[in-house]
């Protein structure tokens, strides 16, 4: 397919046109395309084409002229009456015949004086390129290469200007070749194109109007041939390739009745599809693995290209759709509709009469509720089939009635799929449509489908539906109420990581505050940026907490910036703010986390895999010595070996997570067991800190019932609290990027709730141990050397409160407290993840290494050995 035809094919199954791999992934990304048997150029699309609104290409209906072979008599006079032409510009869309190489003549232009006065001819030559020569006054530029001739339609331009002798030639909207000097006569003697000529298409004249011949006849067809008495600058010659009549100083404007066509010539009308600005677009060579540009009405190969997440939501909604809107849509419409898979296109014939029967039919099913909650794959067709209506375009004789109730039928269905029975399930669609701001795109490519409903009689429409509704004049007003918006933006369209010019803060939380606007000024039916001053009132009775104005991008799925924006007055009701730009508009009302760079998220994660592996290879060592090595059974032993197993388990699955996340039903066991052993291995640093408070007070409790008790503390609790977590919030419970317990649902509080308690109740025990070890300290100090100096006591009394706290911080879980000061500085993220991905090293080193008893078993062991 071309390349528009190529994105809009990836856009319609929810993926993108693959972009241009980075520099070092080229040579393997050639080779795996060579490896799937794809040789040549595929399309790409560039990294950057997020920050550029895609061009609507429009549909021209002209009248073509026909010259079939080469011949003598065919040829085409224009009617219109010259002035003398001091400089001129003459532009065309040409389809070169490529069954001929010989010189043709597209035009020229004769006076008595000269009959070469002004002449454009053309050549193929060897290597397949359509050369041009432009001639004036008799004099001839040389022939140079314009275009491939490859049987396409190509725009030209050719300028002139009697200063200097100035010449151009351009070429689908770039300059080919230029000089100065042609029929240059010096300022002392100006010479202009003369005026009152006679002007024919597809013949030389070798008389004023007459005397052709064949071998320098056009052959191939031509239309869109428009003559000025100026020189266009590259920008006017790009609006004028696409399709765009500039007026000003317009000598001749195509038009069949402005043409005496001999009767051989055929003339028909086609649909000239005029490119955007862009006429050149990112390809990559496969045998190379380089990148260039080619044509983007060429038909090349593409790959369609999916992120991993977004397609297994996809697969899941495909999955577990039971299919009910699509079978009463398609049933009523007695046709498919909405298609079973999302993985395929929709409606295939889509035009302005069928869009209106297939909107109408939905806006009913949806109105009268018959499927009362839209189903993930539900919402995707309705999405799909938005996203086909708004980029049809409108051709010649399409009723105008038709395409305002289509925008009504549009608004409504917007409305309806929007409403709050669906905020789950533009969740759990998040990674393939980033959020409902996707609505408010579509929304505004249909508002620009009304322009033909603006007349001089009718100067605005306004199209109103529930929560939603557009205005529009000069500018193109929408506004979404707020609560159309509110509630879906709040759960997911601002969830994603960005880093704001405010502090590098997340927005993890949000509420809307105003309702959602969107403006765009247009000129000839391109946008233009323009600056803007709004007014937004907020929600009544709603605390303002934290006050931005922000911009969405729905593109890049509907994240927000302050870029470009500045609040001008901040009152409780209302907000004015001053924008550089024109684009869609919110309040948002922000709780903060704290947001990380790239480079700094990499190093945590590399810190964690690093030191959770050191730490996994030292619990399985210090729990291997406890068993091989023989070390008297004690309660102490026992708990410290449920300890390292929990811990050792959950260190072990939190490394591979990220493995998990990409299938479904491991993902949730993954977060299930992560769960159950980092809520166990808690539980027993909570059995430790309970252990060592019956060494230091005593419990009248034998050891039989204490082990119990500890055994239904360390694996019993952690068993009910997952158990109950996973029966209440089965559907909430694993976050949506990673294999973990959901931030945004407050799962984790079914983990950090039991761990705060746990950390509370240690460190209690951890200030009774110092306080009764030191007070033993003293004693014994006091005893066995009475008459020792005041540092020595010092010193001894710093030691008996530092070793405790050295020994039992790790089994204790203490080094956790440091979480909660990991939003002050990125310096405490390091420090928390070193002190507890290197826990199990730690608990090695000093419960096993230097662990007397340990020590004392392995030197029997060398003793037993040697007898």
């Amino acid at each position: 397919l071309d390349w528009w035809q190529a994105d809009r094919y990836c856009e319609q199954r929810f993926a993108q046109l693959l972009f241009e791999p980075q520099d070092s992934e080229q040579g393997s990304f050639s080779k795996l395309l060579q490896s799937h048997h794809i040789r040549g150029s595929v399309w790409l699309k560039e990294r950057d084409s997020v920050l550029h609104k895609t061009k609507r290409r429009r549909g021209h209906t002209v009248p073509v002229l026909v010259f079939r072979d080469k011949t003598d008599t065919k040829y085409v006079k224009v009617l219109s009456a010259f002035p003398s032409l001091p400089a001129v510009t003459a532009c065309a869309h040409l389809q070169w015949d490529t069954r001929t190489q010989e010189i043709a003549t597209i035009f020229s232009y004769a006076v008595p004086a000269f009959m070469n006065e002004f002449q454009l001819r053309g050549c193929v030559d060897e290597e397949g390129f359509v050369r041009f020569a432009l001639i004036v006054h008799g004099h001839h530029s040389p022939y140079l290469p314009v275009f491939r001739a490859d049987g396409q339609w190509h725009h030209f331009c050719v300028t002139w200007q009697q200063e200097n002798g100035t010449w151009a030639i351009y070429a689908d909207g770039k300059r080919r070749a230029s000089a100065s000097g042609l029929c240059s006569v010096g300022p002392a003697a100006p010479q202009a194109i003369y005026g009152q000529g006679t002007f024919i298409i597809g013949q030389d004249q070798d008389s004023l109007g007459g005397t052709f011949r064949a071998k320098e006849s056009f052959s191939g067809n031509i239309t869109d041939l428009n003559i000025w008495q100026k020189v266009l600058s590259t920008e006017q010659i790009e609006r004028v390739r696409s399709c765009w009549v500039l007026e000003q100083d317009l000598v001749f404007e195509w038009s069949s009745n402005a043409l005496e066509v001999e009767s051989t010539v055929q003339a028909v009308s086609t649909q000239l599809l005029c490119p955007g600005p862009v006429e050149e677009c990112r390809v990559l060579e496969v045998g190379s693995g380089g990148l260039s540009y080619a044509s983007c009405l060429q038909t090349l190969p593409f790959i369609c290209h999916y992120s991993k997440d977004a397609y297994w939501q996809l697969k899941r909604a495909q999955l577990e759709s039971n299919h009910s809107l699509a079978s009463c849509v398609n049933s009523l419409a007695v046709r498919t509709v909405i298609p079973d898979s999302v993985f395929t296109t929709g409606v295939q014939d889509m035009n302005f009469s069928v869009a209106l029967d297939v909107l109408a039919i939905l806006a009913t099913v949806l109105r009268e509720g018959e499927v009362p909650v839209l189903e993930p794959s539900d919402l995707l067709a309705v999405l799909r089939l938005l996203n086909q209506v708004s980029h049809m375009e409108i051709q010649e004789g399409d009723e105008l009635d038709t395409l305002e109730r289509l925008g009504e039928y549009f608004m409504e269905i917007t409305e309806l799929i929007l409403e709050e029975q669906n905020t789950g399930t533009w969740s759990s669609i998040s990674q393939v449509i980033k959020g409902p701001m996707a609505v408010v795109e579509l929304c505004d490519r249909m508002v620009s489908l009304l322009v033909p409903l603006l007349t001089p009689e009718r100067t605005k429409i306004t199209i109103l539906h529930g929560n939603i509704g557009l205005h529009r004049v000069t500018v193109k007003n929408m506004w979404f109420g707020y609560g159309s918006l509110q509630r879906s933006l709040s759960s997911s369209a601002v969830s994603q990581d960005m880093a704001a010019s405010d502090g590098g803060q997340k927005y993890l939380s949000t509420t809307v505050g105003t309702a959602v606007i969107s403006s765009t000024l247009l000129s000839d039916f391109q946008e233009i940026s323009t600056s803007v001053r709004y007014h937004l009132q907020h929600r009544v009775n709603f605390r303002v907490f934290s006050l931005f104005l922000l911009h969405v991008s729905p593109d890049a799925g509907g994240m927000w910036s302050t870029a470009g924006c500045s609040v001008v007055m901040s009152l409780s009701d209302s907000t004015a703010c001053f924008c550089n730009h024109t684009t869609n508009f919110a309040i948002l009302l922000q709780v903060y986390e704290q947001e990380r760079t790239t480079e700094e998220e990499f190093i945590l994660q590399t810190l964690t895999f690093i030191g959770c592996g050191v730490s996994f290879c030292a619990l399985i060592v210090t729990f291997i010595l406890f068993l091989v090595v023989r070390v008297p059974k004690s309660e102490r032993l026992t708990v410290h070996k449920n300890l390292i197993f929990a811990l050792a388990a959950g260190e072990a699955l939190l490394m591979f997570s990220e493995l998990a996340k990409t299938h479904q039903v491991l993902c949730f066991l993954v977060t299930a067991f992560l769960h159950l052993f980092f809520m166990a291995a808690f539980s027993w640093m909570l059995v430790e800190g309970l252990l060592l408070w019956s060494k230091v007070v005593a419990v009248n409790m034998s050891e039989d019932r204490r082990m119990k008790f500890y055994y239904v503390t360390g694996w019993g609790i952690p068993i009910l609290i997952v158990g109950v977590t996973l029966a209440t919030s089965f559907n909430k419970y694993v976050a949506a990027n990673h294999c973990w317990l959901s931030v945004q649902t407050n799962v984790i509080w079914a983990f950090v709730g039991p761990v705060l308690c746990i950390l509370a109740v240690n460190t209690f025990v951890l200030l009774r141990v110092v306080m009764v070890t030191v007070a033993s300290a003293r004693r014994r100090s006091k005893m066995l050397t009475p008459n020792s100096s005041l540092e020595n006591h010092i010193g001894t009394q710093i030691w008996a409160t530092a070793k405790p706290i050295l020994v039992l911080l790790p089994v204790l879980g203490l080094t956790w407290v440091c979480g909660v000061l990991v939003h002050l500085s990125i310096v405490w993220a390091y420090v928390f993840i070193l002190l507890n991905s290197l826990q199990g090293l730690y608990i090695f080193l000093v419960y096993a290494i230097y662990n007397s008893e340990v020590r004392n078993a392995i030197q029997r062991m060398k003793d037993k050995k040697k007898a």
